[in-house]
């Protein structure tokens, strides 16, 4: 095609991050399109500018303009959370001059490697930070609003990590950049403006992804709970995506809804729980293991679901005697959604035989205690695991 359109990472600043290929080709454009904060920084080249921004109104400006070299200016990288995606959506034989982003800015800055970053970007998205932190040494977030850096530490302080390391970054590149480092719990009040990105850094990290976590790890009361060997058994069957929606219902004190959101960190868990006093514990399970990646709903399932997206994976733990109404709910929102019920009935394993094609599990779980000098067996009720994917 004879129109050439350049959509250029202008870096931090459009001149000391800005690479000699992306000046050259802003250089020779006839116009320039951006965000009003991008164009500004080639003001003494006297182009025509474009304050665009949206990638569907810069796609309806271009192909409604004359113009035959057209630069589009992007902050950092066009690669990085960029409304460059967008645009090539538009434009497929665009070129594409990448930028210096603002991970690889900060981490030069506080001279450290950025191999290792979790990238999240909080502009704009519901984003489980926490969860990200527990799960990873070190986070690299985006941030859009102001004073965002404070509250995501008092988020953090919240889930009780207080003195995880923050580092926080303004205005990158620009002539008040500032940079402030200490714990979460000493920035909870830090004033930062919606340009902010910040790092995130806890030696303390989850080496691995816990499966079965021990019984005694969490908080409890008189609630039922979903045993450790039985808890591993149900999430093994349900396969769940680490962007996936899940539902938890009859989440007691919520040891299922947790093992499900470590599995998640970029999706959800939806518990449902009708007991005040059980999702008051859930409430506390879900602080002390960091899952901010889920959401309670104090109310009586099928109701309490109605308002739930689409499920990936459910597990059903209690149903209140409303089985059937909970998976047709289910099956109406995601016919293919992953079903995984326990039963300690007959009459409830009766009930999942009705189902449709189900595979069925009996578990009879043995463990062991000392008396004096010897070493005892100890039986749990059987358990029955019904898997039915409709």
């Amino acid at each position: 095609m004879s129109r050439k359109i350049s959509i250029i990472g202008a870096g931090m600043d459009g001149e000391c991050t800005l690479t000699a290929q992306g000046l050259e080709a802003v250089k020779n454009a006839d116009i320039l399109i951006g965000a009003k904060r991008m164009t500004d920084m080639f003001a003494d080249l006297k182009k025509p500018v474009c304050g665009l921004y949206l990638s569907k109104d810069i796609a309806e400006y271009i192909n409604g303009c004359g113009y035959e070299n057209i630069a589009v200016i992007m902050s950092g990288d066009c690669g990085f959370y960029s409304g460059a995606k967008g645009l090539v959506e538009y434009f497929p034989y665009a070129e594409i001059i990448p930028g210096i982003s603002s991970p690889v800015y900060f981490a030069a800055r506080l001279k450290m490697p950025w191999s290792g970053f979790k990238m999240i970007s909080l502009h704009g998205a519901d984003v489980p930070v926490v969860r990200h932190v527990r799960s990873n040494r070190q986070v690299f977030a985006l941030l859009g609003k102001e004073d965002q850096a404070a509250r995501v530490c008092r988020k953090l302080c919240e889930y009780n990590m207080p003195n995880v390391n923050v580092h926080v970054g303004e205005n990158l590149g620009l002539t008040d950049e500032k940079i402030v480092s200490g714990k979460a719990e000493e920035l909870c009040s830090l004033s930062s403006s919606p340009l902010s990105v910040m790092l995130i850094e806890n030696p303390e990290y989850e080496k691995y992804v816990p499966l079965g976590i021990p019984d005694g790890e969490f908080i409890r009361g008189n609630v039922p709970m979903t045993k450790s060997d039985i808890r591993a058994a149900v999430i093994s069957r349900l396969n769940i995506p680490s962007d996936g929606i899940c539902w938890d219902v009859g989440s007691g004190t919520g040891s299922v809804s947790v093992e499900m959101a470590v599995r998640c960190p970029d999706g959800r868990v939806y518990a449902a729980e009708k007991n005040s006093e059980a999702a008051e514990l859930s409430r506390e399970n879900f602080r002390k293991f960091g899952c901010d990646n889920i959401s309670l709903s104090c109310a009586e399932a099928p109701e309490a679901l109605k308002d739930f997206p689409p499920p990936d994976c459910v597990f059903i733990g209690g149903s209140g005697g409303k089985l059937r109404e909970i998976i047709k709910l289910a099956d109406e929102k995601n016919p293919k959604a992953n079903i995984v019920i326990t039963a300690v009935s007959l009459e409830t394993l009766a009930e999942c035989s009705h189902l449709g094609e189900c595979e069925i599990t009996q578990l009879a779980v043995t463990g062991t205690r000392k008396i004096g000098s010897h070493t005892m067996l100890t039986a749990e009720n059987p358990v029955y695991i019904i898997r039915s994917q409709l």
